[in-house]
């Protein structure tokens, strides 16, 4: 059939070095119809027959990172780079002017490197597959153009909107998901937080972790409202440290100035403020925290705040040091009806505190806690509800602009590009990752549009047989046809040991997938998830190593279980090798088999076989922190992760095995959760399970590929491993 092609457009900024060294900043119209993309001066709609000044496709080697927030010119723009994941010299910039249109525009790069996969795998001719892996280096820019970045901090304000001149928002849909499906509210982990409303305040509940009070080490609370705007748009007020917006919601936290931006994701911020508004007869105080965020591949919103200790900001002649109670935000989208235009996303603020009238406060009792830090913290969510639902601006979403047709008035045809000899890949590395295959979209679209609403069922008859199955449903990825062998781990070592109990530490150990959510056999009607059932592979061992560098292929390492004689006997095995990003480097390599040879035409086949495109859209990992501190639980999360689309994957393929080298520092927002997690390594126990997403229903239900638990693991436990 011929499938239809999405056109996104909008103005961006293109950042980078010029040719005598001096960096530029330049406001482009960015068109992307299929897989082909164009740079603009001007807006073709605006001025017919103008020419792109770039122009090329989008790749399937090209990757996409948020960089997070960058100061620019004194404004502030959320920076996307563009690499190519075989060479990462070639690489570039674009940015934009708020959180919510870099993620528009990750979308929509997502689904040109989809059409340009699906063209890819429905056989195009050689020609076509050679220009799609052709590139050229587009560093630099074109000479005379420099007029357009004169005034550019008179164009990035974040928060003015569309009036501002020449800051025009980009016109992307925030309707078109990047997998044609939503996930559900929920994790996709088990938690064992256990909340309960305590009291609601101006809408607001307060709820408080009964688990963790009844520990005597303090109570750990949260604020939860529904906010009538998007996740971005609280998100830019949350982090926003201009005065005059912050006095109208905040009441403690209102008088901050950036101290030191050490990334696009991670800043330190000082801040004063008049305790009188609280209480009477003390001092001024001040304080100093860190603010580290990052967004989840669901659209959620993280912000960690620590107190922090900065040598720019030593403490104050006048002023009081205060520390202010370690705080998480969390900004989630909420799902609305498909036939309602509304916007409303669900915040919350979870927070630790020590103080002693909390207890009398949450059963409606005289007490002091209302005059506390952690109340005033705990009342800036409610602030926040009653602040935005004043601002009718910040309740605006904009009509989207997305074509869906065979042929534009203002770009080429498939046809043309073909004939015009496009052997280049746009911008040195624009793409990126897939996250769904294109067959999905267009049914998801004819199921929209059949069923208006999204209906809710009564499946918990359904749930008890899906259990009883998933086992015999996961047992047809492997050969029915060849006898099972017995997978003994006592025969196979790694270099670290395995648990005997629970309560064992340096060590893992295999738990079932009971704690993991998975898609059910009905997901793609109803969304709903089911309980995990045991794993299909078996983890044999594990090694931890510490290397100077990141090392990949380790299947083929002299010291790899994989060429031992007991591992060249398997039917098959899975080697994951999670690149560690630290002082020094570390790999943690987990070594699956499977007790028969794996079925050709199953999806666990087609995914060991098939192309790297294919395994970077379905290789998907849940997280979970089982034990730990609370704050590095929230860094973490237990949503489902692509992780071909959040860091950068190789894949080996020989003989028995396939080997995926997940690179962590790959990626920035993996890069610091990974260095916040390691600092409480020794005290946490983490849970991974490792699946391939369904997308289809012949598909459903998914199942556990394997799982891990790493129980308070030691850095100094890493073996060296020579290269």
């Amino acid at each position: 059939e011929e499938r239809g092609t999405f056109e996104y457009f909008g103005w961006v900024y293109h950042l980078g070095v010029n040719s005598i060294g001096h960096e530029f900043c330049d406001l482009r119209f960015l068109f992307i119809r299929g897989k082909y993309v164009e740079m603009y001066k001007r807006d073709p709609h605006e001025n017919p027959g103008i020419k792109p000044i770039r122009r090329g496709v989008v790749g399937h080697t090209l990757m996409v990172e948020e960089l997070g927030r960058r100061k620019v010119n004194h404004g502030d723009v959320y920076v996307l780079r563009f690499y190519n994941r075989l060479d990462e010299s070639k690489k570039g910039e674009i940015a934009c002017a708020s959180a919510g249109e870099a993620r528009k525009w990750m979308e929509a790069f997502d689904h040109a490197k989809q059409q340009a996969e699906y063209e890819l795998s429905r056989g195009g001719s050689t020609r076509n597959k050679l220009n799609m892996e052709t590139e050229i280096t587009l560093e630099g820019r074109p000479h005379r153009v420099r007029r357009y970045a004169h005034g550019l901090k008179k164009l990035i304000r974040i928060g003015q909107g569309p009036e501002t001149l020449l800051r025009q928002s980009s016109n992307l849909s925030a309707n078109v998901r990047s997998d044609g499906y939503f996930e559900g509210d929920a994790g996709d982990a088990i938690e064992a937080h256990e909340w309960k409303c305590v009291r609601t305040v101006n809408g607001v509940r307060i709820f408080e972790d009964v688990a963790n009070s009844e520990s005597g080490k303090g109570a750990l609370v949260k604020a939860v409202g529904v906010v009538d705007a998007s996740a971005d748009t609280v998100f830019e007020v949350v982090m926003n440290i201009d005065r005059r917006q912050r006095y109208e919601w905040d009441i403690l936290t209102g008088d901050l100035e950036l101290v030191e931006s050490l990334d696009g994701h991670f800043d330190v911020v000082y801040g004063t403020y008049d305790p009188r508004y609280l209480t009477r007869w003390y001092s001024k105080r001040d304080f100093v925290f860190s603010r580290h965020w990052f967004r989840g591949q669901d659209g959620t919103y993280t912000i960690l705040q620590l107190p922090a200790v900065h040598k720019k900001q030593p403490p104050k002649s006048g002023y009081r040091r205060s520390k202010v109670n370690p705080s998480s935000w969390e900004i989630r989208n909420l799902n609305t009806p498909l036939a309602s235009n509304t916007v409303r996303c669900l915040v919350t603020q979870t927070l630790e505190m020590h103080s002693v009238g909390w207890r009398r406060w949450k059963n409606n009792q005289s007490s002091k806690f209302e005059n506390t830090i952690p109340y005033a913290l705990l009342s800036r969510v409610s602030g926040l509800k009653e602040y935005i639902g004043a601002k009718p601006s910040l309740t605006f979403e904009s009509s989207t602009t997305v074509v869906r047709s065979n042929i534009s008035d203002v770009s080429s045809s498939n046809g043309e590009y073909e004939d015009a000899e496009v052997a280049d890949e746009f911008y040195d590395a624009i793409a990126a990752d897939s996250s769904s295959e294109d067959d999905n979209s267009d049914s998801d679209k004819e199921r929209d549009s059949k069923n208006s609403k999204v209906k809710l069922k009564n499946v918990s008859w359904a749930i008890a047989g899906l259990a009883l199955r998933r086992t015999s449903d996961a047992n047809k990825e492997l050969d029915p046809s060849v006898p099972q062998i017995i997978l003994d781990p006592s025969h196979f070592h790694g270099s670290l040991r395995q648990g005997k109990d629970e309560s064992a530490t340096n060590c893992w150990t295999s738990p079932s997938g009971t704690g993991f959510m998975i898609r059910g056999k009905t997901y793609l009607k109803d969304n709903c998830k089911v309980t995990g059932g045991d794993p299909l592979l078996k983890l044999l061992a594990v090694d931890w190593f510490k290397v100077e560098n990141s090392i990949t292929k380790v299947a083929l390492h002299p010291r790899s279980l994989v060429q031992s004689e007991a591992g060249k006997k398997l039917p098959f095995i899975l080697i994951i090798n999670l690149e560690v990003p630290a002082r020094p480097n570390y790999n943690l390599v987990l070594y699956y088999a499977a007790d028969r040879h794996v079925n050709k035409n199953s999806l666990l086949g087609k995914f060991v076989d098939g192309t790297d495109m294919f395994r970077d859209s379905r290789f998907k990992l849940i997280p979970s922190i089982a034990e730990g501190y609370w704050m590095v639980k929230r860094a973490v999360g237990t949503k489902a992760c692509l992780l071909g689309k959040a860091v950068a994957c190789k894949y080996l393929r020989q003989d028995n095995f396939l080997e995926i080298d997940v690179d962590i520092g790959s990626s920035s927002v993996a890069r610091s959760v990974i260095g916040l997690v390691l600092g409480y390594v020794t005290s946490i126990v983490v849970d991974l399970a490792i699946l391939i997403e369904a997308k289809e229903e012949a598909e459903l239900p998914e199942y556990i590929l394997g799982t891990v638990r790493l129980n308070r693991v030691r850095l100094d436990s890493a073996v060296p491993l020579e290269v």
